[in-house]
């Protein structure tokens, strides 16, 4: 939760990360440099942000909510499955 006119403060994060914007209003930014991407946000905005990159809210207008999703990047084996003569 981000009250309207906040300062948000965070650092990159070791893990992926992917933003639900529940309430509020407010700009993002994405990315460093000259790499970077803002944008608007609003209730039902969802964010993806890659593990080490920078990223804020900022010019929150509305009192800002948002689930947050935290995940390694993991390559998982191939599930195993049965065909139709197995099973």
């Amino acid at each position: 939760m981000l009250e309207e006119g906040a300062t948000d403060h965070q650092k990159p994060h070791t893990l992926d990360e992917v933003y639900y914007v529940a309430g509020g209003k407010a700009k993002m930014k994405v990315g460093a440099n000259g790499n970077a991407r803002n944008f608007d946000v609003s209730p039902g905005t969802i964010i993806y942000v890659p593990a080490r990159v920078h990223h804020s809210f900022y010019d929150i207008t509305e009192r800002l909510a948002v689930l947050v999703f935290f995940a390694e990047q993991k390559v998982l084996p191939a599930a195993p499955y049965l065909t139709k003569a197995e099973g």
